[in-house]
Formats: C-alpha cells, structure tokens, sequence
C-alpha cells in the first residue's frame, strides 16, 4: 500500500501511529491520521489551513479534548487502522487518480477525510467550517497557480543552479513578478552598462559612485528592461543574480569549505553563460574568506572574469574602490569603471514622482505636488551627509509613516474583545488542568463566537481606515526634516515670530547695559529666519570686545538658551589650549595622510551634530595667530 502514498503522507502515517500510541489507544483512526496531517508544516493542506485562518495547535487540541476520555491500554507492537481510516485512505488513493496523480499527497489526504460522513476528524474539520467543494476549489486553484508559475522560475524540477539558487536573489525573477520599484530616469547609466556587457572581452562593468545615489537601482532597471525586452539582443533572456558572499563565508570552519563553495558557484556561472552575477559592494570581494595560505574571492574570479567565461557586475563607492580595487591592478582592469553621479535636483524631482504612488499605497497616505518638491529642496539644503535621490526618498517614506503613526488608534470595541478573549482562554486552560472537560467546551464554543466577532470588527476597522486616506503637505515635510537635521526648517510660525520680535528685551533682561549690542544681534537674527541671507553662509559673526566682566560669554549663553530648545545648542570652545600652532589640527581636524584624520576636528565634529547652533569661541586672542588664516 506505501508504493500509493508520496513520502509526506508516509510520514503523516508515522505521526498517526505515534500519536495513537501516545494517547494510549490500541488501533489508528481517522483523528489520529488528523493529528498527524496537522504536525506536517508544509504541503497544500498546510496552505488550506492557513487560507481558512485555522491555526493546527488549535485543531490538534480539539481533537485531544474529545478523544482523551476514552481511555485504552498503551501498546508497542502493531496497530491496525481502523474501518473508517482505511476507507480514508484508499478514497485519498482515488481523489488523486482523479486529478491525473500517481501518488496520494497531503491534500488528497485532507479530501477524503472531508468526503466522511461521520467520525471525529470529520466532526473537528466541520467544526471549524471546512467542507469537502470549497476546500476541493482553493486546491485546484493553488495548483493552476503553481503550473503558471512554473515557466517563470526555470528550475522546475531540478534547477541547474543549486548553489547559486541558495547563494543568490534572482533579480529578473522578482522584477518579472513586479515586485521592484520602477527606476525612474537614469537610461544613459543603464545603456552604458548594456554596452560593458555585450562586448567580448573584460565586460565586467563596475558601478561606482556615492552611497544614495542609486547603484543598485540602475541593476533593477536593468532587470525590468531585460524582462520587457527593450535591451540588445545579446541581453534577451539573461538573468541577473545577486550574490550573498556573505552566506557563502557563512558557516565555513574548516579550511578549504569556502573554497569548495566558490569553485562550485563559478563552475554553475560557466555552464550557464545566460547569468550575470551582480555583485554589491564589490570591495568585500577583496580579502573574502582569505586565510594564511589560501586565496580569497577575488584571485579565485579573476581567471574567469579575465577570459570572459563569466558576466559579473559590481557596485561600491569611490573610496573603496580607490582603496581596495585599484590597488590590484589586476583586478581593476578587469572591470570597466562606470561612474554614477547624483541626480540633480530636477532629476529627483521625477524620480520621487514615480515612486510616489507605491508610497502612497503602503501608508495609506497623499501626498501633494509641493510635499514632493519639497521633500526634494529641503532634503538637498538641509541633510549634507547623504545624497540624492536616497535622501529625499528617506524624508518621503518618513513623512508618510509619522502620519499614518499618529492618526491611527485601535477601536476600543476591538481592545475589548481581545480581552474578553484572553480571559476565556485563561478560563478554558483552568477547566482542562482540572479535567472539566464539559465546561472547557462551553468556553471554547464562546471563545470561537468572540474570534469571528473579533475578525469581523477587524475587517471593518480595516476597511474604514483604507478609506481614511491623509493628505500630507509641505508642512509636515518639514517637520520631518526639522527632526530629523535638527534645524527648524519650517514656516515661521506664529509663536516663533513673537519670539523673535521680543528677542531684544528679552536678551536685555539677562544682559545689562549693552543695548547696541543686543540690538545688532536681534537685527541679525530677526533677518536670516526671514530668509534674506545666504543660505551657504552661518546666520552671522559676531566679535564681542570689551573688558572682563561685561558680559561677552553670557551674552551667547543667554542667546542659545532662549533660542534653541535642545541643550547642546551652546559649543563653546577655549580657545587658550590652541595657543600652539601644531594644536590648530585638533581645531579642524588633521590633514590627509596624518593620524587622527578619520576622526574630524573638535570644533568641526561639534558643528556637525549640532548645525544648528551657537558656537563661541572664548578667549580667540590667546590663540595662534595662524588661526586667523
């Protein structure tokens, strides 16, 4: 009879006759065959239950519950199937055959056990409002999905890329499936690294520009293009591949492990001459998996990328690449440097229009015209440490998701009923600890009424929030961007204007005596929060003089205090340690190739995480007078 049966249901048979042993009953019925279809966690049953919201502890508990009582002697040796499991068996054989199968699997399994009138199994599926047409239905419908599927995914049955297929992300796959974001803009890069990779030899291209600017996004506008056919010829029905060198590091102890996993992938790229490999952050390459004595990632690519037998794509940025590929020489000449630059202003603009809709859908959101050119403008004048079009794009995506944050709020009919649900179970599990089998009945019924009641209110909580869609304007891009820089880049508000006007007697009454000075910095300020300054230039520079005592540190102390609400609004620097000309690089920092360069100067770094602020340098007469420079 095991010959009929796939080796899923074999094991469920196992499971079955291990649960009857369990429970202490001498024969395997058509629960204990349940049970044992519920431990299985893969195959169409499992994707059935899963469709119909069934969780199988859940089931499986039932099933305890009613078949605990009847007691029964344990027994080791052999277990007949009842009458009834049989009949299931030999009907799950038939529903098979009558779908073209030569096996019985999982579902056909789960079918039979519907087809029952009577019985334990069939008592519990019902119960949980599962019949025999609508299950039969969802089945042959995820079927005809997998057959569609199949031309897509190319190993079918057995793919010719194993190792890769575990060591890589099919990119064209997922664009083929639409499940990339479109790539706005950006066609000369991409025709350019058509153009690297139709030639004959070296045709390796290398993307390389700053974090941001959208490396990995030419490679899926590469993939959608391959896809919808608008590439050379050459390129048609290729597919592009990203490596995980780190999974293929991953795991290897022993020397020659990483090796072994390496000579595998580039063997299945030679045989295959229709993958690309496209590796990103192509620096890790160098010195990945290297050990005394043996050779890294990159010495074991560059035969084959030298001789063309593999199409390999890389992206880094400038500095790694300066400082990991061109010092191989031999490695750098084996890729064609294609060098990527931020896109413009405008550019961004389109790119932030394009994507605008997929954002919109996720946070359930609108955005205006001028949300997005001014996610656009701001993110370019206010955040200097990253770059376009990643930066407008971050602002976008956090914008959406502070506001879709703070207007949502659970229903408190839904809070009560998640209560009133957590009680009853807390209530069932004391009657079945107890052995009250009957009352934990009552409660279980009670507690199946609550989560339809639950998944009813859920529904339509859903579906008033999808109608309750929020617009977002400039103001809250702003917001954003005043968060997340720390500069108050929005409107001047109402509150801020009246601040500004009594910004003079407000300084005047901290500083005595001292109104001319106080007055020409109230001017100063009052003038760049109303825009007409430079933006490229600090809001002002001011030389306090006179004698000790006057008030010329206070003065700033007062200023930064009432202006800015954080407290490191203040970076006072002593300018009496700098008296030494060779102390001036702690200032600014060390120049290139001197020690201490990665790590900035004090004054430097201080402005950088506060740009907006106060900055006072005490005591400047005691400094070198090569500062002045």
């Amino acid at each position: 009879m095991k010959e009929n049966f796939s080796k899923r249901v074999q094991r469920i048979l196992k499971k079955a006759k291990e649960e009857a042993i369990r429970l202490g009953h001498s024969y395997v019925g058509s629960e204990h065959l349940l049970l044992g279809l519920l431990n299985e966690k893969a195959g169409m049953s499992h994707r059935v239950l899963q469709v119909y919201g069934i969780e199988p502890s859940e089931m499986s508990a039932m099933i305890e519950d009613l078949i605990k009582a009847s007691g029964g002697t344990m027994t080791l040796g052999h277990l007949p199937l009842t009458r009834r499991a049989e009949r299931v068996l030999r009907n799950a054989y038939s529903e098979a055959a009558s779908r073209g199968k030569s096996l019985a699997d999982d579902e056909h399994l789960l079918l039979a056990m519907l087809r029952e009138t009577e019985g334990i199994a069939c008592e519990v599926l019902k119960s949980f409002n599962l019949d025999f047409d609508s299950a039969s239905e969802l089945m042959d419908g995820e079927s005809v999905e997998e057959d569609i599927d199949l031309p897509e995914s190319e190993p079918s049955s057995k793919s010719r890329t194993p190792t890769l297929d575990h060591f890589s992300r099919d990119i064209t796959k997922l664009a083929r499936k639409g499940k990339l974001d479109p790539v706005i803009g950006r066609e000369k890069e991409i025709e350019r690294v058509s153009q690297v990779l139709t030639r004959r030899k070296k045709n390796n291209p290398a993307l390389i520009g700053e974090p941001g600017v959208g490396k990995t996004a030419i490679i899926e506008g590469l993939a959608q293009r391959i896809v919808r056919r608008t590439v050379p010829r050459v390129l048609h029905n290729q597919r592009i591949l990203s490596l995980d060198l780190a999974a293929i590091v991953a795991g290897t102890k022993y020397r020659g492990q990483f090796e072994e996993r390496m000579k595998s992938v580039m063997m299945e790229l030679e045989m295959n001459e229709n993958i690309i490999i496209f590796i990103d952050e192509l620096h890790t390459l160098v010195g990945a998996g290297g050990a005394s004595g043996s050779l890294d990632a990159s010495n074991m690519f560059k035969p084959s990328l030298a001789r063309g037998d593999i199409h390999c794509i890389g992206a880094t940025t400038m500095d790694e690449y300066r400082k990991y590929i061109e010092k191989d020489g031999a490695l750098d000449r084996r890729f064609q440097k294609v060098v990527i630059n931020p896109p413009t202003v405008s550019e961004s603009l389109d790119i932030l229009q394009g994507l605008r809709k997929k954002y919109e859908e996720h946070h359930n959101v609108r955005y205006s015209d001028e949300a997005i050119e001014a996610c656009v403008y701001l993110s370019d004048r206010y955040i200097s440490d990253k770059h376009l079009p990643d930066k407008a794009i971050d602002i976008m995506d956090e914008a959406g998701a502070r506001v879709h944050m703070f207007n949502v709020e659970v229903p408190p009919r839904i809070v009560e009923i998640e209560k009133e649900i957590e009680k009853i179970r807390e209530d069932k599990e004391t009657k079945v600890a107890d052995q009250l089998f009957e009352d934990a009945a009552v409660l279980r019924d009670i507690e199946r009424k609550l989560i339809k009641k639950l998944g009813k209110a859920q529904r339509m909580w859903q579906k008033e929030d999808e109608d309750k869609c929020i617009d977002i304007s400039a103001e809250h891009i702003a917001d954003v961007v005043s968060l997340v820089s720390g500069i108050p880049v929005s409107k001047v508000a109402e509150s801020e204007g009246k601040k500004l006007l009594k910004l003079s007697d407000k300084l005047s009454e901290f500083i005595v005596g001292q109104e001319e000075a106080i007055h020409s910095l109230s001017r100063a300020i009052r003038r760049a929060r109303t825009g007409l300054k430079n933006p490229n230039r600090p809001i002002g520079a001011f030389m306090f003089l006179g004698p000790t005592g006057v008030g010329k540190t206070e003065l700033a102390k007062v200023l930064a205090r009432y202006l800015f609400p954080h407290s490191q609004a203040l970076v006072k620097v002593d300018m009496s340690e700098f008296s030494e000309r060779f102390s001036l690089s702690r200032l600014i920092g060390a120049p290139p190739g001197y020690v201490g360069y990665d790590e900035g100067g004090e004054l430097t770094e201080r402005v950088r995480r506060n740009p907006y602020s106060v900055v006072l340098l005490d005591e400047i007469e005691k400094a070198h007078h090569d500062l002045y420079n």
